[in-house]
């Protein structure tokens, strides 16, 4: 029955005229940017998210439209992988396996439909599981104590990037350069200024947001200019748009699975759409078989990783929200928004701004069921996104980052700080550093500080009360393994790359 009341009041927040104008409004601008290769969420919530101060949203109304176009991004990527080849992001890789083989096959219309279908179906599952789960989850956070957070933060930091990078030391070099860009400013024990190089505007440290926008969004356009500075072409031409009942029937169950498999994945700390819907997919293709046709073009093959990636990204908010620790890169960058409009996630979240929680969720609701009607009517208009010229999209993502910025801080040098960060994203992802683990490192850097000297305080100085209870104990060795298994499971998770070429 509570959950039924708590339910109503997110339904009585949601359906008000303006929050579900911003659900839709998140919906189109998050398919539009996942329909763009290489953009992606977490990229697209990021530039969105100086729109949401300019708009001068409350946390309610800020929290559904970036989590609009968080499962509008999600949506988007396929469409792409299917047309192109090109995956929107890394999650929708999986996709391009079948979806561009049907295509081929002139049933391009047929995969898009069914994506769709198979991603609403995915979300829908996750955010039911998010309703169920995140108020269990957040009862058992409150027999956290300090040291039980320093391992959960730390636990963070061991696994999240650790599948996506390339080389877990690079990983690590990026969680110290967030941890470290963390500290600067003032202590707030000593009194006394930190790596600031006596620079008065660093006294305050650095805004979280200035750095995100900087290397997610600027650094996405010194990129973009570099790698998609002509007009891309559609690979695959989409003439007709039918329904294809029988494959979205036949392949019913497939979607139930894989969102469970995705959703299971999404929870995870680190883990996040990516391994969701590489899971899912290697899942159905075992239970399919050699005669399953996998690779060639079949729609069991479209659906299982869309309805993974997506049950995925549902998934995501439940550690998020219930322990204030990202599952993903791009729940990381919400986790900013949320701290900015000064709300802190954690189990008291569900109790204090219920509100926001159960707004949010039934905003979520309400955001697929719209999310699958213009996705599928829709899907030639958000096809045409893909020919927009870099000479149109550039000036309109710089536009965005820098006049929101500076109407949140009114600070000139937090825009040439937003610049330099923009820089060090660009070349870092030359060298192929992960930029996530820094925008973590900045964001529970502090956080991660005040339960190491809490511990320590309470202990008078005795580190052993790190692994004080079973808890501490269960996550350090979480941490461990979630740093080490990806060396190891690298070589297998790259292999379905192959199919491809």
């Amino acid at each position: 029955m509570e959950l039924l009341a708590n339910l109503a009041t997110g339904f009585s927040i949601a359906l008000s005229p303006f929050t579900l104008m911003l659900a839709v409004l998140g919906c189109f601008l998050g398919t539009i940017i996942g329909a763009l290769p290489g953009l992606g969420p977490s990229n697209g919530v990021a530039i969105l998210i100086p729109l949401t101060f300019t708009m001068g949203l409350d946390a309610t109304s800020a929290l559904v439209l970036m989590t609009s176009v968080y499962y509008g991004a999600m949506y988007g990527g396929r469409i792409s992988s299917i047309l192109l080849n090109i995956p929107g992001d890394e999650p929708a890789l999986m996709t391009t396996l079948d979806g561009y083989p049907m295509a081929k096959a002139g049933r391009a219309g047929d995969a898009l439909v069914l994506s769709g279908v198979a991603s609403f179906v995915g979300a829908f599952l996750a955010t039911v599981g998010l309703m169920l789960l995140a108020p269990m989850l957040a009862r058992v956070a409150f027999l956290f104590g300090p040291a039980e957070y320093f391992a959960l933060y730390l636990l963070a930091f061991a696994t999240l990037g650790g599948i996506a990078s390339n080389n877990q030391a690079k990983a690590a070099i990026a969680s110290c350069i967030g941890l470290g860009i963390a500290m600067i400013g003032v202590d707030n024990n000593s009194g006394m200024p930190r790596l600031t190089g006596g620079n008065m505007h660093l006294f305050d440290g650095i805004d979280f947001l200035v750095a995100i926008v900087g290397l997610f969004a600027v650094a996405e356009v010194f990129f973009f200019i570099e790698s998609h500075g002509k007009n891309t072409s559609i690979g695959v031409k989409l003439d007709k748009v039918t329904v294809p009942v029988k494959d979205i029937v036949e392949s019913g169950w497939t979607m139930v699975r894989s969102s469970a498999v995705g959703f299971v994945a999404g929870v995870l700390p680190g883990a996040g759409a990516s391994l969701g819907s590489f899971l899912a997919y290697m899942s159905e293709k075992s239970i399919a078989g050699e005669k399953g046709g996998f690779g060639t073009g079949v729609p069991k093959g479209v659906a299982a990783p869309e309805a993974g990636n997506n049950a995925a990204a549902g998934g995501a908010l439940v550690p998020m929200l219930t322990l204030g620790v990202p599952g993903s890169g791009t729940t990381a960058v919400l986790l900013a928004l949320l701290m900015t409009l000064n709300i802190t996630p954690g189990p008291t979240l569900f109790t204090e701004r219920a509100d926001v929680v159960w707004g949010l969720i039934a905003s979520l609701l309400i955001a697929n069921v719209v999310l699958l009607l213009m996705n599928v009517p829709m899907v030639k208009i958000f096809v045409k996104i893909l020919q927009v010229p870099a000479w149109v999209l550039l000036p309109g993502v710089t536009m965005i980052s820098f006049v929101g910025i500076y109407s949140l801080s009114g600070s000139y040098f937090d825009l040439l700080l937003m610049v330099g960060f923009g820089v060090l994203g660009y070349v870092l992802r030359k060298l192929d550093v992960p930029t996530v683990p820094i925008i973590l490192g900045i964001l529970l850097g502090g956080h991660m500080e005040d339960a190491l000297r809490r511990a320590m305080v309470l202990s008078d100085g005795d580190w052993t009360y790190l692994f004080s209870s079973g808890i501490a104990v269960s996550l350090w060795v979480v941490a461990v393994l979630g740093f080490v298994a990806p060396m190891f499971l690298r070589g297998v998770l790259t292999k379905p790359q192959r199919i491809t070429d």
